[in-house]
């Protein structure tokens, strides 16, 4: 019997990305096997992806990882994951850097409920080294992604910091995790030393960066296709796929 397995996954591009016939032979494999648990990990808002789920071919996570590693839900209750969320929220500068990021030219706010991060468009016109010094200042990061996502979060807190802090709550060990990603917002994933994946067509500089860690596969096939090679690539997940 194959050991436990989570697998922590972006949505746009990676999870909701491929082929339709690579999507339907990995959302089979999760609704089966009950030994595999889901986590989504998104820069999407939560009630995003209660929408997205509303769709039943869609596999349900057991946890939603959101706002770029924000918040983390527990989905069957809905409740925030404790200690962790307590945690991220403690080191949240609140109304203050929203404030303050509205003298900055060429953010354009996302329309998004957003509790504990802030998110905009950018483009060649923005002032990001304004913004980069107002987050400094309150103890937040700056994070850009696929060339038009600027978001700011409380200081240390990404995708990969949450995955780990509910990690600890679950008492899962980091051998048995797979994760999956495409875009810049994904990286902390990899550097956070799990098994991965950068499915095809990924942001560039997240293949560039990378490149060369022994933990992580460059997958050929986009979207779930990636997803699925690289549970055959790794010996630990490579039984899932033979009961398909």
């Amino acid at each position: 019997m194959e050991q436990p397995m989570l697998l922590a996954t972006d949505l746009d591009g990676t999870f909701l990305g491929g082929t339709a016939e690579d999507k339907a032979q990995l959302y089979t494999l999760l609704h089966q096997q009950k030994n595999i648990q889901l986590v989504f990990v998104t820069g999407r808002g939560v009630r995003s992806v209660l929408t997205l789920l509303e769709d039943t071919a869609l596999p349900r996570p057991a946890y939603i990882i959101c706002d770029v590693g924000a918040t983390v839900t527990h989905l069957a209750s809905m409740t925030a994951v404790e200690p962790v969320q307590s945690l991220i929220a403690a080191r949240w500068a609140g109304d203050t850097i929203r404030e303050k990021l509205k003298a900055v030219k060429g953010l354009l706010h996302q329309e998004a409920e957003q509790q504990y991060r802030c998110s905009y468009f950018y483009d060649e016109g923005t002032d990001i080294t304004g913004a980069r010094q107002i987050a400094d200042s309150l103890q937040c990061d700056l994070l850009l992604s696929a060339g038009k996502y600027l978001d700011i979060l409380p200081r240390g807190v990404n995708k990969g910091f949450t995955l780990q802090q509910l990690l600890q709550v679950l008492s899962l060990p980091h051998r048995q995790v797979l994760v999956a990603g495409d875009s810049m917002n994904d990286y902390t994933l990899y550097t956070s030393g799990f098994k991965g994946v950068v499915v095809g067509n990924s942001e560039p500089e997240l293949s560039r960066l990378t490149t060369g860690m022994p933990h992580v596969l460059q997958a050929k096939r986009s979207g779930a296709g990636g997803i699925l090679e690289a549970m055959a690539f790794f010996p630990e997940f490579a039984g899932y796929l033979q009961k398909l």
